[in-house]
């Protein structure tokens, strides 16, 4: 019984995991580039840009890294879950305001995907996935004990 809940949950760790610290990376390797993504949006102060850029990038980092190393999994995985809630809101309120942005900012600029209704589409299946590793997690804390 063990076994059925740790392989999937470790497969789904190392594939969150993988994608949210592979966003920080793209966003990392070109700081300017992010932030001119970001200034696409039309919603924040320029003063403001630099410091949510970092916050984003630095947050993703850890995430990415709590979530494939298993640290307290239950809660990193509630937080992917929010943080990628968050991320589909905000791209659904960017298409509803008719925003026509040739990237979508999720890997920087490395991996430019324009912002479409497939984008908090994508968001929404990665906080289903979370809810479902955070349950997987708490399965297997159950168990264990």
């Amino acid at each position: 019984m063990l076994f059925r809940t740790i392989c999937p949950r470790w497969i789904l760790q190392l594939f969150i995991g993988g994608i949210i610290f592979g966003a920080a990376l793209g966003k990392s390797l070109d700081f300017p580039g992010f932030v001119e993504i970001l200034r696409t949006y039309q919603a924040f102060p320029p003063s403001f840009l630099n410091l949510i850029a970092s916050i984003v990038i630095i947050s993703e980092f850890i995430l990415g890294t709590w979530i494939s190393s298993g640290y307290r999994l239950g809660m990193s995985a509630f937080f992917g879950a929010a943080m990628n809630t968050v991320y589909a809101g905000w791209m659904t309120i960017s298409l509803l305001r008719r925003l026509q942005l040739s990237n979508c900012g999720c890997f920087g600029v490395f991996f430019p995907q324009p912002l479409t209704w497939h984008s908090p589409i994508e968001d929404l299946i990665l906080v289903t996935l979370c809810g479902l590793l955070g349950k997987l997690a708490n399965t297997e804390t159950e168990t264990s004990h």
